[in-house]
């Protein structure tokens, strides 16, 4: 059958950048779609911190003209937070949105203690309750993005997506290994494969995708219906380009440091743009990444998160 994919992402095939906590801000997720991502998301972000009108949890909200529609990726244990929270989004952010992603998979620690993120994924009762909660309160599709189980112990995944779809999920996005694994060893095609095969739904492809290649190899390993990037756009948001490229059977060619130079100096005045200097720590570890595997790497990413201002930052890498 075919798959309402276009609908809910604004791509046949979409290749989309993954919410990360800490790393996909606004003028990351800028430069991601000038690269050929299909589709962003914000940060996650805590549905009890909107409802306490938290600061921090709101400007996660903040939204680019290139990005919108965005995706907006909440997490939270208790449906009726998740169902107000997402009303007053839906209201507030008319048109700006293009779906509410529950996460359902976040492995840290902080999370997964208080039965958020992928705790849920032992709380199928709970996770449905949620869902359906969230989708009775949205206006635009309601995804849900979940690992293969919490550990090797529970490994659920097909289990767990076929109860989000009888929940009312959307789409499902499913990261090829468990909560235990956190991001060790290597992503699980064939457990993502049974996940396509067991629901009527999209589901959209992640883990272990770092260059065109990767992509290829996942699409063809799982029959997904999409792909999400994460750690590998981290220092080369160039590989939706180069994914874009390869799904299309045409040529690229790998940037070269002075390439890779000039979006890194493009991103980190555009990050001060935004965030001023109060954003510059966040900044160090954008810029350390892009320097991964040139000459010297180790050295440079000491200057560069040693760097005492964004000024002296930007001097390192244009000395590189």
């Amino acid at each position: 059958m075919n798959k309402p994919t276009k609908t809910i992402f604004g791509s046949g095939f979409p290749i989309l950048l993954a919410p990360m906590a800490g790393i996909t801000d606004m003028p990351f997720r800028e430069l991601c779609r000038d690269f050929g991502a299909h589709m962003t998301y914000t940060e996650m972000i805590s549905a009890k911190g909107l409802s306490y009108n938290s600061k921090n949890s709101f400007a996660l909200l903040e939204l680019s003209p290139k990005e919108i529609p965005c995706g907006v990726q909440l997490f939270g244990s208790e449906p009726s937070i998740m169902a107000d929270m997402t009303r007053r989004l839906c209201d507030e952010l008319c048109g700006r949105i293009r779906l509410i992603d529950i996460n359902m998979g976040c492995p840290a620690p902080k999370i997964t203690g208080n039965g958020e993120g992928s705790a849920l994924m032992l709380n199928i009762p709970l996770a449905q309750r949620i869902v359906s909660a969230v989708k009775n309160a949205s206006t635009v599709p309601v995804t849900v993005k979940h690992r293969l189980g919490f550990d090797d112990a529970h490994r659920n995944a097909v289990e767990f997506a076929v109860a989000m779809e009888s929940a009312g999920a959307d789409a499902l996005t499913v990261h090829g290994r468990t909560r235990a694994q956190m991001y060790s060893g290597k992503a699980d095609y064939d457990a993502i494969a049974e996940v396509v095969n067991a629901v009527d739904i999209p589901v959209i492809g992640n883990g272990d995708v770092f260059c065109g290649e990767d992509a290829l190899r996942l699409k063809a390993a799982t029959g997904c219906d999409g792909i999400m990037v994460a750690r590998g756009a981290q220092g080369n948001p160039l590989i939706f380009k180069e994914i874009n490229c390869a799904l299309r059977g045409e040529p690229y060619t790998v940037p070269d440091w002075e390439q890779r130079r000039a979006v890194a100096i493009r991103h980190a005045k555009r990050h001060i743009e935004v965030k001023g200097e109060r954003g510059f720590i966040e900044l160090r570890k954008h810029m350390a990444w892009y320097t991964k595997g040139i000459v010297g790497s180790a050295q440079v990413r000491v200057a560069i998160n040693t760097a005492p201002t964004a000024e002296a930052l930007l001097d390192i890498l244009e000395k590189i």
